[in-house]
């Protein structure tokens, strides 16, 4: 594990890395997808820098809120943090980031929300191999498996001789197999299918890698995240339910 590298005197956070080089790579993909539609590839720098903006502010708030017992004690102090980043709350004020800039930028319609999925999808991906690198926390359960590993260098450790479930390492592959599918699908499918199908992938690879993540049980066997995730599923099955009732969701 290597928490922080050290370049020309500088100390950089490997989780900061993975963060920028998510986002550049959403902003690559996103470009050119634009460029497809026949807008500007320049939108892209907008519309990532907008959900990157979201993201930030959305993710602490969520922070906040699921630790306010703890942070209100230091209110100030916890919100200019560094750490906290809350991967839901992020998701949740980075949309609200991009749905504000695509009202402004008259792209409020199917094609964009499809158009941020993949961005979304190697920015996560991305990202939880900046979790991994740095050990802070996300992963699994102790495991004897074959594979299982130890953090003790970690930003959070594991105990010596302790291996644990990789599950940063499950969520990249997965979310990088997810968006392979999807950018397949992009001229293959009508508007909108692309999002639904995107919100039913990541919700139930959510649920299913928290049955081995480190997080606690809120309602019965459930994590908080496992509701989150089930709420998506089921919102793109809605999605999914709704573009089939005008016909074959194939373009034709």
């Amino acid at each position: 594990m290597q928490p922080e590298i050290h370049v020309l005197g500088l100390s950089l956070k490997t989780f900061g890395i993975a963060f920028a080089l998510g986002f550049l790579v959403a902003g690559a993909i996103t470009a050119r997808r634009l460029g497809e539609l026949g807008r500007s590839p320049d939108e892209a720098y907008g519309m990532v820098g907008s959900s990157l903006v979201g993201g930030l502010v959305g993710s602490r708030v969520y922070f906040l809120v699921q630790h306010w017992s703890t942070v209100k004690h230091d209110l100030f102090g916890s919100i200019f943090s560094g750490s906290g980043l809350v991967w839901y709350g992020g998701a949740i004020g980075g949309a609200i980031g991009v749905l504000l800039w695509a009202w402004r930028h008259d792209f409020l319609e199917r094609r964009m929300l499809d158009t941020a999925v993949y961005g979304l999808c190697f920015g996560y991906g991305i990202g939880r191999i900046g979790c991994q690198v740095s050990g802070d926390g996300d992963y699994g359960t102790v495991s004897s498996l074959p594979w299982a590993m130890g953090y003790p260098h970690g930003t959070v450790p594991t105990a010596p001789g302790v291996t644990v479930q990789p599950t940063p390492i499950y969520e990249t592959v997965a979310m990088g197999l997810l968006a392979w599918a999807l950018w397949r699908l992009r001229d293959r499918v009508r508007p909108g299918v692309v999002f639904a199908l995107y919100l039913v992938g990541s919700g139930v690879e959510r649920m299913l890698v928290e049955f081995v993540r480190r997080n606690a049980h809120v309602l019965g066997v459930l994590t908080a995240p496992q509701l989150e995730s089930i709420g998506l599923a089921l919102l793109g099955v809605g999605g999914l339910a709704y573009l089939s009732r005008a016909g074959t969701l194939r373009v034709t």
